[in-house]
C-alpha cells in the first residue's frame, strides 16, 4: 500500500493527490490518504476522500508520499518516527530542500512505487526539556531544535559531553541536523551541511558575543543548553517548527543523536548541490 499525504494548504481541494490516486490504482497500487495539519482547518479537506492515520498505517505501507513542502515534509517525518518508511517528497512549496520531485515529475511517482529509487538516511535528534529533576516533554527532530526569547534576549550556556562549550546573552540558539543545515540554522550563519553526513550543529542567534561562533560536533556527543530567563521575559522551545513549549529559568535541554532515522527517497534527478545552486541563488 502507498500512503499519500497531502498537504491541503498547498494542494487546494487535493487535485494533485487525485491525479496520484488514479495513477497509482491503474498500475495496480492501493492507496490510503493520509492529510498533513488538515485538523488545523477541517473545512479545507475535502469530504468525499477517506482518510488513515499515517502511524496507524505505516507498518502496512512501503512508501509515503509526502505532497507539499519542507514543512509538510518535517511533519510526516515526525509522525513516522521508530517507523522504517521511506519518504517522497512532492514539491508544491517554495524552496523544497527535502523534495524529490516537482509537480511536473508525478509520473516518477509510479516509478517510486516500483521501488526503482535510491534511500537517503538522515539523521535525527532526540530532545528532552528538563525543568528540576523533571522531565516535562521529549520530542524529536529531523531539521532542528530553537530556543528563542519572545522578542527579547536570553541568556544561553551550553555544555557538549559535561564540558562547557560556550555561553552568551542573544535571541537564542538552534541545535540543526545536516538535514536541517539549509533552514533556520544557515540563516544564522551556520554551515551548509551534506544531508547524508552525521552531525550535531550548534548556531548562536544574534549572539551579544564577538567570538560566538556555530560548533559541527560528532554526533555522539551529548549537548546540554541552559536558558537563564529573567526580569518576566520569555522564551520558548519550538521542534521542527511543529511543536512549541514555553521555558522558565533554568530549563536545560539535552540533545542527543536519535537511534532512529529518517529515510528520503531520492530519485536521483538533481544532486544535492545542484538544489541548493538552484534554491539559494
Amino acid at each position: 500500500m502507498i500512503a499519500l499525504c497531502p498537504n491541503p494548504f498547498r494542494d487546494l481541494e487535493l487535485s494533485f493527490t487525485r491525479n496520484v490516486m488514479r495513477l497509482l490504482h491503474d498500475a495496480g497500487f492501493e492507496t490510503a490518504v493520509c492529510p498533513v495539519f488538515a485538523d488545523d482547518e477541517p473545512e479545507a479537506f475535502p469530504q468525499d476522500i477517506p482518510v488513515s492515520r499515517i502511524p496507524d498505517i505505516a507498518d502496512d505501507c512501503s512508501l509515503a508520499v509526502v505532497i507539499g513542502g519542507d514543512g509538510t515534509m518535517l511533519a510526516v517525518a515526525r509522525q513516522l518516527h521508530g517507523h522504517d518508511l521511506p519518504m517522497l517528497g512532492v514539491n508544491l512549496g517554495t524552496k523544497g530542500f527535502m523534495t524529490s520531485l516537482e509537480q511536473e515529475n508525478i509520473l516518477l511517482i509510479v516509478e517510486a512505487a516500483k521501488g526503482h529509487y535510491q534511500i537517503s538516511k538522515r539523521m535525527m535528534l532526540d530532545v528532552t526539556l528538563i525543568r528540576g529533576e523533571q522531565e516535562i516533554c521529549r520530542d524529536s527532530a529531523l531539521n532542528d531544535a530553537v530556543i528563542h526569547g519572545y522578542g527579547e534576549c536570553v541568556s544561553i550556556t551550553a555544555w557538549c559531553n559535561g564540558q562547557r562549550m560556550t555561553g552568551f546573552t542573544g535571541d537564542g540558539v538552534i541545535l540543526s541536523t545536516p538535514t536541517g543545515s539549509t533552514g533556520y540554522s544557515m540563516s544564522a550563519g551556520g554551515p551548509i551541511v551534506e544531508p547524508d553526513a552525521e552531525n550535531m550543529i550548534l548556531s548562536p542567534i544574534c549572539a551579544h558575543v564577538m567570538g560566538s561562533r556555530t560548533f559541527v560536533l560528532d554526533p555522539n556527543r551529548e549537548i546540554i543548553i541552559r536558558t537563564g530567563i529573567s526580569h518576566g521575559r520569555k522564551a520558548y522551545l519550538s521542534v521542527d517548527g511543529n511543536s512549541v513549549y514555553d521555558l522558565e529559568n533554568g530549563d536545560i535541554l539535552r540533545v542527543r543523536r536519535s537511534s532512529h532515522y529518517a529515510l528520503m527517497v531520492d530519485m536521483g534527478l538533481k544532486s544535492f548541490y545542484e538544489t541548493a545552486f538552484e534554491k539559494l541563488r
